[in-house]
């Protein structure tokens, strides 16, 4: 008896939208992509075989469409990896809409390690270096697990091109640190502080939180910060937040601890203001990413209002 296309199919949603957003390194344009991919493929399902797997099948459609998505495109960076110098006190702060930004991604507490790790935000910058073609073939053979023959098939190249391209990919990758993410509930404590310091708007503790070579970045703002005297200033100096005029509320991302983070209005309502998503390493903070992007807060399951 023959399955339908909603059975077979429904179940490999989410990592394919994983696997779009490490393509793409876009929420929105991913979703846009996985629709795109169950479109074609429920078109197709009355001529599939069955000579590979549903799972197989999809995500061939998949990588399809997120290489022809790509065609023509610029990659999305985030600020540090633009290649500029870290801002100084001298350096205006101003907003770069033109910028094709990298966006976070929802990950679910429950999701396999798989999921977490290879969609950290370190690691999806880091995709975005590379060309298209490479970079599915370095996400089909490290993060899926595809051999090199099944990655030909899925990209049409041969197998020596396929190893070549993952020989390439690995190059321009080996500066990528390889320590584990740490999980939000192994870091709590810290956690727990950095709400308690960053509602009160004490600045002392925040940066007593952080690693000494800590960056802060804030895309749409190309501008980012380094080390935690910087990373004061512009709290202490561009930070519109007030001492207890600010709410967070917890999330994760990218398999990171993450936060939205609430103003409070002169009507008393505290509203978004940004997303923060936290690296922690060594019991230290030594990324933080703020998106300004308020579309993102019902994404990952945050209210209007705190």
């Amino acid at each position: 008896m023959t399955v339908d296309f909603a059975t077979a199919a429904d179940p490999f949603r989410r990592e394919l939208l994983a696997h779009c957003y490490r393509m793409l390194g876009s929420l929105h344009d991913a979703e846009d992509l996985v629709q795109e991919t169950y479109l074609r493929a429920w078109k197709a399902y009355g001529q599939f075989e069955g000579r590979s797997s549903v799972r197989t099948w999809l995500y061939r459609i998949a990588t399809n469409v997120c290489l022809t998505a790509l065609d023509g495109r610029t990659r999305r960076p985030l600020p540090f990896g633009l290649g500029n110098q870290a801002a100084t006190e001298t350096d205006p702060l101003t907003e770069d809409h033109e910028i094709p930004w990298l966006e976070p991604f929802p990950t679910d507490p429950a999701a396999i390690v798989t999921e977490r790790e290879s969609t950290r935000l370190a690691f999806v910058a880091a995709l975005q270096h590379l060309p298209p073609r490479q970079r599915a073939v370095l996400i089909l053979r490290d993060v899926l697990k595809l051999s090199a023959a099944e990655t030909a098939d899925e990209l049409e190249m041969t197998v020596a091109a396929v190893n070549s391209a993952l020989q390439r990919a690995h190059a321009q990758l080996k500066d990528l640190s390889e320590d584990e993410v740490v999980e939000p509930a192994e870091a709590k404590q810290l956690l727990d502080r950095w709400v308690e310091a960053f509602e009160a708007k004490d600045i002392p503790a925040i940066i007593g939180m952080f690693a000494h070579d800590v960056v802060w970045e804030m895309p749409p703002y190309p501008q980012f910060y380094r080390g935690p005297d910087m990373v004061a200033w512009h709290l202490t100096n561009q930070c519109p937040a007030v001492p207890h005029g600010a709410r967070m509320i917890a999330t994760e991302a990218n398999g990171q601890p993450a936060f939205g983070l609430y103003l409070r209005g002169e009507d008393g309502v505290f509203r978004p203001f940004n997303l923060q998503v936290l690296e922690v390493r060594g019991g230290r903070i030594t990324h933080v990413s703020s998106f300004f992007d308020l579309s993102l807060f019902p994404r990952f399951g945050l209210p209007s209002t705190a």
